[in-house]
């Protein structure tokens, strides 16, 4: 008998290769399932992520320059060290490549991974490198730190806790959406020089994305600890599945407390998408989705960058959007499908 991966999804099979695979050691304090492993360090514990960005899956070269891919990899991986609530400290990295790949264009690659670390403040301390058959694939390993109290994960959400979103959401696909446009429209005319339509900041979401340090910074500054926290890097619907699933509860998103920048909503108009379907289900926006006790409210209420966007319920009550129009959906999680 042979399953296609297809049938099972990206969390599905990952569920389904590490179910034999107890935590036996005692400093093993989360394995799979969260956004990053914990380990028991003493008073601190060490939180690790590895992401992997494979070519022509997760980036295109004819648009990615090699420097912005570099500093992606990176970010992408800080990212979930920090919906830990923790604080990235080392990176590994490895890379695969094939032939078609000079000195030269790898000294880009690593000029954009040096300045991620200079950026956020992380040591490169490792890795490894080996040929591929083709293209370029990058694996890399952020390991970062954080006091036990501190640490939240996805499963700590409880009925009545507020939903809460850093940033805006959707603009990081909708620049995917330009650069793929503009990348066709040369493939068929090879004369013909972009037009990016000054959408600078679309572009910049999806080639150039920060992770949210600062968010991270603030809390411990207001003495703020979410009940539970992930990045959205799938989409926010998604990312708002896996909480409930993780914490056994439902939840109620308002679709008008959904951050979306004006140039997003704008180019959403234009490429005839709804705004508010590219914001849910875009993905790659690398902003935080986290829940608090509302108990915590007038610590985040005059925050900037902090929305509220809806409440978490009991289970039973499934997992539901309030549109603008008042109208109450199911929640569908239509984000980025890896298999």
């Amino acid at each position: 008998m042979r399953t296609d991966v297809n049938t099972l999804g990206e969390f599905g099979l990952i569920e389904h290769l590490t179910r034999a695979f107890p935590l036996n050691n005692p400093s093993s304090i989360k394995g799979v399932g969260d956004d990053a492993a914990v380990i028991d360090n003493g008073p601190f514990c060490t939180v690790v992520s590895t992401d992997m960005l494979v070519e022509g899956i997760h980036f295109d070269l004819a648009y990615m320059p090699l420097k912005h891919l570099g500093y992606k990899a990176v970010v992408v991986n800080l990212s979930d060290i920090y919906a830990m609530n923790a604080f990235p400290r080392q990176i590994t990295v490895s890379i695969a490549i094939s032939n078609r790949f000079s000195v030269e264009a790898l000294d880009e690659l690593y000029a954009g991974i040096h300045a991620a670390c200079e950026a956020y403040g992380v040591d490169l301390v490792g890795g490894d490198t080996t040929s591929a058959p083709k293209g370029m694939v990058i694996s890399i390993t952020a390991i970062g730190q954080c006091e036990k109290e501190l640490l939240t994960y996805r499963n700590g959400a409880r009925v009545g806790d507020l939903i809460c979103i850093t940033g805006d959401l959707g603009a990081a696909y909708l620049g995917l959406q330009l650069l793929e446009r503009e990348k066709q429209i040369w493939q068929e005319n090879p004369g013909i020089q972009p037009d990016l339509e000054d959408q600078k900041y679309a572009i910049g979401r999806q080639l150039k994305p920060e992770a949210r340090r600062d968010m991270i910074e603030v809390f411990r500054k207001v003495g703020l600890k979410p009940t539970a926290m992930i990045d959205i890097s799938d989409g926010l619907a998604s990312e708002i599945f896996h909480i409930c699933k993780q914490s056994r509860v439902g939840a109620l998103v308002e679709e008008s407390g959904i951050p979306m920048h004006p140039e997003a909503e704008l180019l959403a108009l234009k490429f005839k998408l709804d705004p508010a379907t590219c914001a849910l289900n875009g993905g790659e926006d690398y902003e935080l989705l986290f829940t608090i006790d509302p108990a915590d409210v007038e610590k985040v209420k005059y925050l900037p960058e902090i929305y509220i966007a809806g409440e978490i319920l009991d289970a039973k009550d499934g997992i539901k959007l309030n549109t603008k129009g008042g109208n109450l959906h199911d929640l569908k999680a239509q984000g980025w499908v890896h298999f």
